[in-house]
């Protein structure tokens, strides 16, 4: 009989008792990614921090004034180029950190990553807010930038392997459900924030330190709350009635085999994966930053009902096209979100090799449409085109770890995962740089701003079908890879996802996970609730933004 008690947050403590119900586990999962996902939304601090002390207006640094100055004066304020490399950092550090820590994590459990997730997502939120206050931009990035992107990285990652396991007859359900948390964080925290920072501003004051402040607080309730609802299945779990299916060329992908994270990188299939993240991410992850500025551009003066191009608007104009375009950025958002749950679930029907081919086919398609439908001047067609591939974009997302668990097993499925997300680093650069530069490129060469992205959009569908050839040459991984007997057996040592052997015998009188006996229905509703009502409200106002677009 084991006679030691393991601590608070040790793995052994999360392993589920009998009649506990999986449907807790993804509102958990939700409490955690939404507030991460707020990383999304980081950039409606941005114009107020750029007047942090001038107020109404930014006092602007002398030419003399390099990056690297920029990082530690405090007698001017921060240009937009420059608070923007938070941003860049949140997603940097999310990969590096997912990939570092992913083996760890699987090791010590959910639980104890989410915990440290929200120490550092909150720590690093506080540590900005002193930065504010400090007027000391390094401080920012350390804070939010890099602690907190070791945060987003952990909290990212924390639930996919235990999701899986719970759910091995909806992969893609389970994670679509809780990765489409991180979608949906900015959609939260945004309006959350705007209205905490026109609550504290001042004529002195612009209101964001003491926004981080509050913010810092409500989000690490939230994720502790997350963190300490996880559970994990008894190693050997499987849902009442479930048996793998067997039987044709999708279901022939899911293996019921484990490869153990050190060897993955020598596996050709993870690396044909990566390559399929990395131009699905990078396709849709190069119009979202530009969403805004190409609606106004592409048609101009059409948005208002009048016959004249960007460049000949008003100021005025200028103004009501930009609302507009906001509202339209706003409706890409929704399906982002919405495509997360909707394709992730889809696949668990099609497989998921046939839900990315559609991905790279149909997107490709539509890429190429996009051109003819702004020359026609088809509003209609054009958002269209790109709603869709925003919602393949989100869906790529969520796809993706019932992908690695199909190929690589449920076993280390959380180590791979971080491994992988090193492609959406990569993708964060390699996007917005093809978007931007050819943007730039196509401007000096004197084209009219309404078509400046015609090239662009084919040099992004051309991304797709190196995607769509990565895809096609995946096939299930040889036998060699994966865990003997042994080996897995000791792995799950080494997870401790054993229970002790009377508390085990226990679980196997009383039919440990049994889903005919789940925790009591009332505990489930408001579980959910918890996580639903936030993300309604955000949906909400979110929806108040895309109506200035279709008025």
């Amino acid at each position: 009989m084991n006679t030691t008690t393991p601590g608070l947050l040790a793995k052994q403590r999360t392993i589920a008792r009998p009649g506990y119900s999986r449907w807790l586990m993804p509102p958990a999962a939700l409490a955690i990614h939404l507030c991460i996902g707020m990383a999304y939304g980081f950039s409606v601090f941005w114009l107020p921090l750029s007047k942090a002390l001038g107020i109404k207006e930014s006092v602007v640094c002398g030419v003399d004034i390099g990056f690297v100055q920029e990082l530690f004066v405090t007698h001017c304020d921060w240009k937009i180029s420059t608070l923007g490399w938070m941003y860049t950092l949140f997603f940097v550090f999310l990969g590096s950190s997912a990939a570092l820590w992913g083996g760890w994590l699987e090791h010590v459990g959910p639980r104890k990553a989410a915990v440290i997730s929200a120490l550092c997502w909150c720590g690093g939120m506080l540590l900005s807010a002193l930065g504010i206050y400090l007027h000391q931009f390094w401080i920012m990035l350390l804070g939010s930038g890099v602690i907190g992107g070791i945060g987003l990285g952990l909290g990212y990652i924390s639930p996919v392997s235990t999701l899986i396991k719970w759910f091995p007859d909806r992969r893609g359900m389970a994670t679509g459900m809780a990765i489409m948390g991180f979608g949906g964080g900015a959609m939260i925290g945004s309006p959350l924030a705007t209205l905490l920072m026109g609550y504290f501003a001042t004529d002195t004051d612009v209101g964001v330190m003491q926004t981080l402040v509050v913010m810092a607080g409500i989000y690490f309730v939230f994720m502790l709350s997350g963190a300490f609802s996880y559970r994990i299945p008894a190693a050997g779990w499987k849902p009442q009635g479930w048996k793998p299916p067997v039987g044709n060329q999708a279901k022939a992908m899911m293996t019921p085999h484990h490869v153990h994270v050190k060897n993955v990188f020598k596996i050709k299939q993870f690396w044909l994966l990566w390559g399929v993240l990395c131009m699905n991410v990078s396709a849709g992850i190069g119009v979202i930053g530009m969403s805004s500025p190409m609606l106004q551009e592409v048609f101009g003066g059409q948005l208002l009902g009048i016959a004249k191009t960007y460049s000949e608007l008003d100021k005025t104009e200028l103004a009501a096209i930009a609302s507009i375009a906001a509202g339209f950025t706003a409706l890409l958002s929704l399906f982002n979100i919405g495509g997360r749950f909707f394709w992730a679930s889809l696949s668990d029907f099609f497989g998921r090799k046939a839900t990315f081919i559609i991905f790279f086919v149909l997107g490709g398609l539509l890429y190429i449409s996009i051109p003819g439908s702004a020359m026609a001047g088809n509003k209609l067609l054009f958002v269209a085109a790109f709603c869709v591939i925003l919602s393949m974009y989100g869906g790529g997302f969520a796809t993706v770890p019932a992908y690695l668990a199909d190929l690589f097993g449920t076993q280390m499925v959380g180590a791979i995962h971080g491994r992988l997300l090193t492609a959406w680093a990569t993708a964060g650069i390699l996007g917005p740089v093809i978007v931007n530069y050819m943007r730039d490129y196509q401007l000096g060469l004197g084209l009219p701003r309404e078509q400046v992205y015609n090239q662009t959009m084919l040099i992004l569908a051309a991304l797709l079908m190196l995607g769509l050839v990565c895809n096609l040459l995946i096939r299930p991984v040889a036998d060699k890879w994966f865990m003997s007997a042994s080996e897995l057996a000791a792995e799950t040592r080494l997870a401790q996802e054993h229970l002790a052997e009377d508390e085990a015998e226990a679980c196997v009188t009383a039919g440990q996970g049994d889903d005919t006996r789940p925790t009591h229905l009332l505990t489930i509703c408001l579980a959910w609730a918890v996580v639903i009502l936030p993300l309604s409200w955000g949906v909400y106002k979110t929806l108040i933004n895309v109506g200035k677009f279709f008025s």
